[in-house]
């Protein structure tokens, strides 16, 4: 069974000095992230490849998940992934390598929530900032059919809040 986590990057700082790409992670994202990270670590989740936006937002959530779990290799960044639309990332996601079982994509709205619902049988209507749902399924990535994947959890910051 193959796994594929997508996840939405941390909390950005507003929107104001410079451009959309180099907005920061917030202080609200960096203390929600470590909360993730932590989730991730206890569920002992493995990545056999990242790939990323190399927006700064999503670069920065990208190695800190990475390094929470113990992900030795490259992040892989990947351009399209900034400003992606659903279909795009389809075809992304379409292009991996069958030799990995575990990937992560970490990415942006309206995409991120969009190809969730698309693949799995879910309707969650919005994925928030440093959110991540996970789908599974059989058989190869370049054979992924819409509603084909099973929605395997959904975990975000808010849910474990009081």
């Amino acid at each position: 069974m193959k796994k594929i986590y997508f996840i939405r990057h941390a909390k950005a700082v507003d929107e104001g000095e410079g451009s959309d790409f180099e907005r920061d992670i917030s202080e609200r994202g960096k203390k929600d992230l470590a909360l993730m990270c932590d989730r991730i670590k206890k569920h002992e989740v493995r990545a056999d490849t990242i790939f990323a936006s190399p927006a700064k937002r999503c670069a920065k959530t990208a190695q800190k998940l990475a390094e929470a779990v113990k992900f030795k290799k490259k992040i892989k960044f990947k351009d399209e992934l900034y400003g992606a639309q659903t279909h795009e990332l389809l075809a992304f996601i379409r292009e991996f390598d069958d030799k990995f079982q575990s990937v992560f994509v970490i990415a942006h709205n309206d995409a991120i929530t969009e190809i969730c619902e698309l693949l799995s049988d879910a309707a969650i209507g919005n994925i928030p900032t440093c959110g991540i749902f996970c789908v599974e399924f059989d058989g190869s990535f370049k054979e992924i059919k819409e509603h084909g994947a099973k929605a395997l959890f959904f975990d975000y910051p808010k849910k474990h809040k009081k």
